[in-house]
């Protein structure tokens, strides 16, 4: 198992139980427990777990996504997929809206080189396209979160309510036809909402496993998406609920 892919089961595994031994954990992923600990000291790094002797406790509540260290490791060649794709679908000289998470970094990273106008809602992607060449980039106020860097808040709401974009690029952490498109931040759920609000266009982006949850906090029905831009593995009957919502689903 790739270390990456251990780190994520060792995570969920430990969320899900509360804590576990490291015996456990080594007779879960096939490691040795020399590599479980390794890996436990990386996550009680990350905030992910704390480590007591003999094994760890997750410092998560259930359903909270893991943080933005840990996941910005995972389907690096899916996500410049999808961000090639979602670029691919934006003209130059537009104004663009783009949201936080992994995948919309790495669609920051796309446009970088093109002619356009882009309002980043996470400093990773501000730090991201500052000094791109051709491209003019405007920075919301708002309250950084820790971790995830994105902007929220009555400022970062305020912004967008100021501004009227061509195109929004919103990732999620669950989507499907039934309860639509959640996040797991509720200030995170409300910044979403405003820049779907803002936009003309509004494509989402996300992993295919995304498309098979539902997290927290509702931020819009699928109709309220004009696209969505996923990979391959995409459960078929969620791609096939979407479509008959009238949502466009690219699978790169």
């Amino acid at each position: 198992m790739a270390g990456i892919d251990r780190l994520r089961q060792i995570t969920e595994a430990v969320q899900e139980a509360g804590r576990l031994g490291v015996a456990e954990l080594a007779a879960l992923t096939g490691a040795s427990e020399m590599t479980v600990r390794r890996d436990l000291e990386a996550l009680a790094a990350q905030g992910v777990l704390e480590r007591y002797r003999g094994g760890a406790r997750s410092l998560l509540l259930r359903g909270e996504e893991p943080p933005f260290g840990l996941r910005s490791q995972e389907g690096q060649e899916t996500k410049a997929r999808i961000a090639a794709e979602v670029a691919g679908l934006i003209a130059d000289g537009e104004a663009v809206v783009l949201d936080t998470g992994t995948t919309c970094l790495e669609v920051a990273r796309a446009l970088e080189q093109r002619r356009l106008t882009v309002m980043p809602l996470s400093l990773h992607s501000v730090n991201a396209l500052t000094g791109a060449p051709h491209l003019t980039l405007l920075v919301p106020g708002g309250r950084p979160r820790p971790g995830e860097l994105s902007l929220t808040g009555p400022l970062t709401e305020a912004s967008l309510a100021a501004l009227r974009f061509d195109t929004a690029v919103i990732g999620c952490c669950g989507l499907n036809a039934a309860n639509g498109l959640t996040a797991y931040d509720l200030d995170d759920a409300a910044v979403k909402r405003a820049a779907i609000a803002s936009a003309r266009r509004v494509i989402a982006v996300t992993e295919g496993a995304k498309l098979s949850r539902t997290a927290l906090a509702f931020v819009a029905p699928a109709t309220a998406l004009h696209a969505v831009v996923t990979d391959g593995s995409a459960p078929q009957d969620a791609v096939g609920a979407l479509s008959a919502a009238g949502v466009t689903v690219r699978q790169v």
